[in-house]
């Protein structure tokens, strides 16, 4: 099963356009938008509610949500998720196994300056920077054995984000909102909240060859003021109703031009989407990020901080309906930690107490089996030195984990060699952690595909296998 854009099809009478025809029946885009709101809580199969509008999975989904916890830079695998005792025993030594080539020059084993402990009935091992996670130790599946293709920011940032290293796909969350729509048309389905912009920016979370109204929409979080968290979503001066009269005065002028251009303007028709979008956002947009109506107990759980911000507003977002959130670290490239591997620790510290609140939250309001949690960066980095005490970027091998929405807790699965550096057993690529995510979602991921250029398109290309073993 192929899904095909999201153009509806319909048969057209001679003489008269497709898009002549939707205006003369009452279901131009403005009217697709509302019919869309209003059967958001019955999915459809196809897009006859609009491109937007929730559709059927290919199978039953484990999961109907995701939020990607994006630590930004690459955190250190042999410092948070994958203890190797050989570091210790080996430090300042460079075996034959630990000399592989990475971006930078590096010396011999450097040891973890962190301790690990097993916590939870699982006994799972985990770094003393997350205290608060560990006490989740059985909720969490760690992925020891991931790899991915080159050692630099910008391709493996892209590769995770997109499936590619080049800046030519579209992001994981424009594919899901692609296959599967969105249960609220008054948020967007896909949101991205980063304090500033990381390296690449607005590629990770584009839409590309796909329609517009897919790419995600980036928030700034350095400041989660309800009011100023979206720029100039509300107009005081005018009333709602004449401002969709105003809207739907462009929507019939824009339509106008797009029949004489022969109804094939993609940017046009996004624009048009993208307006009625956020003509619906007043209605809920700057409730969803009034953190200030959450209790007193909430906002202590989750702890302060933009990080922490965004994790209770991703929360809101997603009992809401939201497809997909993707939180960011930071601005930049923060868990690049080249000069001193200890300052890792402040940036668990950041993430710790949130993260674990998140989790509980999602418990108690019985939303976390449906919803996937991913955390980890775009790759991982080296058991060797950089300098004294840093580590360079690692491909070869790194660590992420998966919680809730249809995976084994408590569990760490496939491991690197005996210092950490590559992945050696049951070693998983990022196309295949792409594979396991659609399938979770209820998607067969060689089945999403879209027509560009004269191909077939997927987010996992030609590659990615379904890794069975780590669902519940």
């Amino acid at each position: 099963m192929k899904l095909i854009p999201a153009t509806p099809l319909m048969t057209t009478v001679p003489g008269v356009s497709r898009r002549q025809m939707l205006q003369r029946l009452g279901t131009g885009v403005g009217a697709l938008g509302l019919a869309g709101l209003l059967q958001a809580e019955t999915p459809v199969s196809g897009s006859a509610g609009g491109p937007l509008a929730p559709k059927l999975p290919m199978f039953a989904p484990r999961a109907k949500r995701i939020i990607h916890l994006f630590m930004n830079g690459g955190p250190s695998q042999v410092d948070t998720f994958d203890p190797k005792p050989a570091l210790e025993k080996y430090n300042g030594q460079r075996p034959e196994a630990a000399d592989l080539k990475t971006e930078r020059k590096t010396g011999g084993l450097l040891k973890s300056p962190f301790k690990f402990a097993k916590h939870g009935q699982s006994g799972l091992e985990i770094s003393e920077i997350f205290p608060h996670l560990a006490e989740c130790a059985d909720d969490l599946c760690v992925i020891r054995s991931m790899h991915t293709n080159i050692p630099n920011h910008e391709p493996s940032l892209l590769m995770m984000t997109s499936g590619e290293t080049q800046p030519t796909r579209p992001s994981m969350g424009s594919w899901l909102l692609y296959g599967l729509g969105t249960e609220n048309q008054n948020l967007p389905g896909f949101v991205v909240l980063c304090p500033g912009k990381p390296v690449v920016g607005p590629a990770l979370w584009g839409n590309r060859f796909l329609p517009g109204i897919y790419q995600g929409a980036h928030i700034n979080n350095s400041r989660m003021d309800p009011g100023r968290v979206i720029q100039d979503i509300s107009n005081g001066g005018v009333s709602l109703t004449a401002q969709r009269e105003q809207l739907d005065l462009l929507k019939q002028m824009n339509e106008l031009h797009l029949d004489r251009r022969g109804g094939a303007d993609n940017a046009l028709e996004s624009r048009i989407l993208s307006m009625e979008m956020a003509f619906r956002m007043q209605t809920e947009a700057q409730e969803v990020f009034d953190l200030s109506k959450e209790t007193k107990a909430t906002r202590d759980a989750y702890g302060s901080g933009e990080f922490a911000d965004g994790c209770l507003a991703a929360r809101r977002m997603l009992e809401r309906g939201v497809r997909m959130v993707q939180l960011f670290y930071g601005n930049g490239q923060p868990w690049d930690d080249h000069g001193n591997i200890a300052d890792h620790r402040g940036k668990a510290q950041a993430v710790d107490q949130p993260i674990a609140a998140l989790i509980r939250d999602l418990q108690e309001r019985g939303l976390f089996e449906e919803t996937l949690i991913l955390w980890g960066g775009e790759f991982g980095r080296t058991p060797v030195s950089e300098g004294s005490m840093g580590r360079d970027h690692n491909n070869h091998g790194f660590s992420v984990w998966l919680a809730g929405g249809g995976v084994k807790g408590g569990m760490a699965y496939g491991a690197t060699d005996e210092f950490g550096f590559a992945a050696a057993e049951n070693r998983m690529h990022v196309h295949d952690l792409h594979a396991t995510i659609l399938h979770l979602m209820g998607i067969d991921h060689e089945q999403l595909t879209f027509r560009y250029s004269g191909r077939d398109f997927r987010l996992t290309d030609v590659h990615g296998r379904v890794n069975h073993e780590i669902l519940s």
